[in-house]
């Protein structure tokens, strides 16, 4: 009786298929999926939008006496919506944000992570200080309400009880998968995707423009690089998206139940949703 809710902030953009290694149509087959081709690439679609989608989901599901099942790795929106932070509603600034896109553009990362710890120190040391576009919506939230990012970030948990499994990959066997998919997306046509989302007009979109393998590829069809140096740009940056999960979903983490992926955890998985069915806290929903 479970459906699932995709938690993954690139797989809500329609055309988005290969590099998002998206679940394709014949394995959703029988089982709802929600937040799968939800958007166009061009559309701004913020943390606010998601969780508000997330939430509507979410009570549908509930409303139907069915099991909630979110699925997927990126860190802030799976624990946004656990958390339940509230977030800011912000509407993007396009003069600002052209103006901190050009800044980064010429002067790197580093000059946007100088310009928001001018305005919330605490931000510029906790956000990633490569990832120019959390950095930009960060400066862009603080203008805005004249408020720390923090302040602005206020939480009320899910009233549900949750069960969270993690899969778990000693790093260098991680690196090899990750190398190998991208090995994948290449030869089942990586290129012409990125090829068909340009000639659609969504070549200064925000998915191709800062997502990871769409970057490297769009470089290389606009002549900055050979091929072979665009794959191995897609592997690093792989590497790095890792590295930066890791900081999400950390070992040290009570709330996840880790198994190795390794070491055939479908069994043992199956066994932890059993034991969490049948022992319900209280009267909450389940997630």
């Amino acid at each position: 009786n479970g459906e699932v809710i995709s938690v993954d902030a690139y797989q809500i953009f329609r055309g988005l298929d290969i590099g998002t290694a998206k679940v394709v149509e014949k394995d959703r087959s029988g089982v709802p999926h929600h937040l799968i081709d939800i958007a166009e690439p061009n559309e701004p679609f913020t943390l606010a939008l998601y969780l508000d989608a997330a939430h509507s989901a979410l009570d549908d599901i509930w409303a139907r006496a069915m099991l909630p099942i979110l699925a997927g790795g990126s860190g802030q929106h799976i624990w946004a919506l656990l958390e339940g932070w509230q977030v800011p509603r912000v509407p993007p600034d396009t003069k600002l944000r052209q103006e901190l896109e050009t800044q980064a553009a010429h002067s790197g990362a580093e000059a946007i992570v100088s310009r928001l710890r001018t305005l919330d120190p605490d931000a510029a040391d906790q956000l990633d200080p490569q990832n120019a576009r959390r950095l930009i919506r960060a400066i862009e939230i603080v203008t805005h309400t004249g408020l720390s990012l923090a302040a602005s970030q206020k939480r009320d948990p899910i009233d549900a009880d949750v069960l969270t499994i993690g899969l778990g990959h000693l790093r260098p066997a991680l690196y090899e998968r990750l190398d190998s998919r991208v090995d994948q997306m290449f030869a089942a046509g990586f290129v012409t995707e990125v090829e068909k989302l340009r000639a659609s007009g969504f070549t200064d979109s925000t998915p191709i423009r800062g997502g990871v393998g769409y970057r490297q590829v769009s470089a290389y069809l606009d002549g900055e690089y050979e091929l072979e140096e665009a794959i191995r740009r897609t592997k690093n940056a792989h590497h790095r998206l890792a590295r930066r999960q890791a900081g999400w979903f950390r070992e040290q983490d009570t709330r996840i139940r880790w198994l190795m992926a390794d070491q055939k955890p479908a069994s043992e998985a199956s066994t932890a949703v059993r034991e969490w069915l049948s022992s319900p806290v209280g009267n909450v929903k389940p997630a």
